[in-house]
This record gives C-alpha cells, structure tokens and sequence, in this order.
C-alpha cells in the first residue's frame, strides 16, 4: 500500500485558493500525462503532470481532475480501476475507493467512465478551463466530450461551451509558493547544493562526464530526491559553450573548465545549481579572469532583489555589467553604448538571467502583467544565472579565453524585506572551490586508464 507524497489537505487548500480566481459557475479539467513508449513496450519513467500533482498530489497515468468549485462535489477524480494482473507486472493501483479514500476528493469515478461522466458534470456550466495542444489524444476525447455537451444543452442557445486556457490560471497561483511550498523548495535546493558539492569532490583530469553526472544522480536519491529536476549539463572545456549539452559522454582533460549544471526534484519541487570549476583544481590565470567577472555580476544581480524590483531591470542589469566586463578583459572592444545598442554582449551570453523555479525547473507564471514587467513579490522564487561563453574556434577572442564557459547560477526567493539564497551553501568562491576540487576519496580508483 502505497501513501500520498504530502498531506492531501494542502491540495484541498490549494483547490480552495483556485477557486477564488475561477469564473463563476466554471469547471476545470485537469489531465494526467500520458505515458511514454522508450521502446517496444517499454515505458519511459513515469513523471505526473505538474499541474495534476499541484491539485490532487495524485501520482498516477490515466487520471483526470474535474473540478467545479460551486457544486456540491467540487472535486471529481477519474482513475483507473485496481487490476491485480496489472499490479502484478507494474504496482500498486489506488483504484476508484482507494483515490478518495487517500486524495481527499468528493467523488471518484473509473477512467473508462470518462466520456459518459464528464459530459454531464460540465453540461450546466458556463466556461470551461482547460489547456489544449498538450496530449493530441486527450484533445480528441474532450472534442468528443464537448460535442456531447452541446447535445445536453439542447436548444438552449448556448452554442459550445466557451473554453479558456488552464495555464495562465493555474500558473499564476503557482508563482507565489506558500510557506510549506518554500520549505519544500529548500529541501531540493539543500540536496542539489550536497550533492553538488560530492561530484565537485569527486572531480579529477581523466574522469568522464558520464561517471560525474551519474554520481550526482546517487547523491540526490540517497538523500531522498526521487529523479533530477531535468536534464543534467556535465560539460567539459569547450563543450560548455553549448548551452543544453547533452552528450555527457567526454574525458575531462588536465587545464579544462567544468560546468554542470543539476538540480534534485524533491516533492515536486526543484534545485537548479550551475558551478564551473578547473578540472584540476587550480585556476589559470585567463580562467580566474573570467570566472571572477561572472561571480561580481551575479553578486550585484542578487543584491539588487526585493519587492518591487522589476525583472527587466535585473535583465538590463546583467547584460550592462557583462558587457563592462567583456571590455575589460578586451574580448570585446570599441565604444561602449555603441556595443550595447548592438547587444554586443549576446554573442558571449546569449540567454536570459533567470526564469521562475519551482514544480518545474522553468516554472508558470508570467514575466508581464497588461503588458508591464512586473515587480517582485515576496514568495517568487527564480534563478539568477549569468555567464560567458568563448568557443574554442573564436578567433576575434584572445587565445587564453576560447574553449572556456562559465555560468553561475543560484535559487533566490524573494522575502518581504530582501531576498533569501536557497543555494547559498554550495561554494562558488574561487578559494572555495578550489580547496574542495578532487579533495573526496578516490572513488574512481581502478576506473581510470
């Protein structure tokens, strides 16, 4: 018998809050993620719909959330049934009791009831919340779901039943994360930054990238993470000028640059860590060059966080402050404003300073409201995540800088008075990093040619 993540009263709580956003006499369906083939039949690790999950804590495929805030069972779930052949081969199943038994909701119904139920549950509803181009198979059950709908109206004159995007709404309750949600955001970031810390331990010139990130994936789970937040960048030397490299597959070699970028999942919620460090342990002088002019822009861009600070202004901030720094260590030249007006900057760092963190690692919520940037508020939570890229064929760069990418990123939380860094205990100063590289036990010992 399996028990639910988190208490299914801060679902119900969550619920309650939605509905206070939600039209009048309006229904919102939520689906499950579909499962995933990776091949024959066999699925990829299963990972519930985040907005699924945020609502009901229910972890399963095949599930659907129907929630009408004004009936007098606001909460329907729709699940599959127990099935102990089914069980056997792939675990336990809730089953229809067992889900609202467990999740707290008003009323359960089997998932192959879908098509005859949910007709009848939106059919004197006025608007309907849901979010399309997502699940191509879902939609063509609620295309279907819907015509049945406009048949219960009759010739009532209604017409369809008018829909609105789910995202936007859900996702704007999303943005600002509770006290229990900040508690569980700090227990993914204080994973990530252990976990971070053992693989810079482990670090060493002839260890490749694949051992590194896999130890990374030990860490988080022994300390009760249950996946990475996404997918996890262990990039050697020129390889992290690619921003989302993949690979993870090459030898670190004495004199490169390391950067992984990785965070836990923990509940739901995740870290999201990026350091870069000598491979060897010691800075040259170009790389501590560099480096150090990352960390100072960090270090203002973090500085700068409060309520009513607005985003774009951290955004200016970065690219002003990078583009002094690029001038200073002369791998960019000429007039400043010029360079500026031209973005100049964006060819050594051509992505934003920070997207919203939370349930995913790119979370809801958006970054204008009526078309204005919008101000900080206390319970946002954001990476801060400058960088400097100088690939190895660069030949307008000096020499001593191609092949290095450095980025440094945090997870800061905005606080009714400032800020708070969740990720403050993993080290980032050069001294730091360099008394830790390669310092763990040789874990690696008989592996290395």
């Amino acid at each position: 018998m399996r028990k639910p993540l988190i208490d299914s009263q801060v679902f119900k709580q969550r619920r309650d809050l939605l509905a206070k956003s939600m039209e009048k006499n309006s229904a919102l369906v939520v689906p499950a993620h579909p499962e995933l083939i990776r091949n024959n039949d066999v699925h990829h690790p299963y990972r519930q719909s985040t907005n699924m999950f945020y609502l009901t804590g229910f972890e399963e495929a095949e599930s659907v959330l129907v929630f009408v805030p004004d009936s007098d069972k606001p909460a329907t779930l729709f699940v599959r049934k127990k099935d102990p052949l089914k069980e056997t081969w792939d675990g336990f199943l809730y089953g229809v009791d067992g889900a609202k038994e467990a999740f707290q909701v008003d009323q359960t119904f089997p998932i192959d009831d879908l098509e005859a139920e949910l007709p009848k549950l939106l059919a004197e509803r006025s608007l309907l919340y849901f979010s399309q181009n997502h699940d191509p198979d879902f939609d063509q059950t609620m295309n279907g779901i819907l015509k049945r709908v406009r048949a219960l109206r009759g010739r009532s004159g209604e017409g369809n039943l008018p829909i609105h995007d789910s995202y936007p709404l859900i996702g704007e309750q999303r943005l600002i994360k509770s006290e229990f949600e900040q508690g569980e955001l700090r227990k993914a970031c204080k994973i990530s930054s252990e976990a971070h810390i053992e693989v810079i331990k482990a670090t060493r010139p002839g260890i490749n990238e694949r051992a590194l990130h896999g130890l990374f994936i030990k860490e988080i789970m022994q300390r009760g993470a249950a996946r990475e937040g996404y997918g996890t960048i262990v990039a050697t030397g020129n390889n992290a000028v690619t921003l989302h490299y993949v690979f993870n597959d090459c030898d670190l070699q004495d004199g490169d640059v390391l950067l992984i970028d990785a965070g836990a999942e923990y509940h739901y919620y995740t870290g999201d860590i990026t350091r870069s460090y000598p491979v060897n342990g010691e800075f040259t002088g170009a790389q501590r060059d560099l480096y150090q002019a990352v960390l100072q822009v960090q270090k203002d861009i973090i500085e700068m966080i409060q309520p009513g600070v607005k985003f774009n202004e951290l955004q200016d901030q970065t690219y002003e402050k990078l583009l002094d720094a690029l001038l200073q260590l002369k791998i960019l030249k000429g007039d400043r404003e010029a360079l500026l007006k031209e973005n100049a900057q964006r060819k050594y760092y051509p992505h934003g300073v920070s997207h919203y963190l939370g349930s995913d690692v790119h979370d809801s919520g958006t970054r204008k409201v009526n078309g204005e940037f919008r101000p900080l508020e206390a319970g946002m939570c954001f990476t801060v995540e400058p960088g400097l890229y100088v690939a190895a064929n660069d030949e307008t760069a000096p020499a001593e800088f191609r092949g290095i990418g450095i980025r440094i990123e945090d997870n800061i939380l905005v606080t009714p008075t400032g800020h708070e860094n969740m990720t403050q205990s993993c080290p980032k100063e050069v001294d730091d990093l360099e008394s830790l590289i390669g310092s763990g036990s040789d874990i690696w010992a008989g592996t290395v040619s």
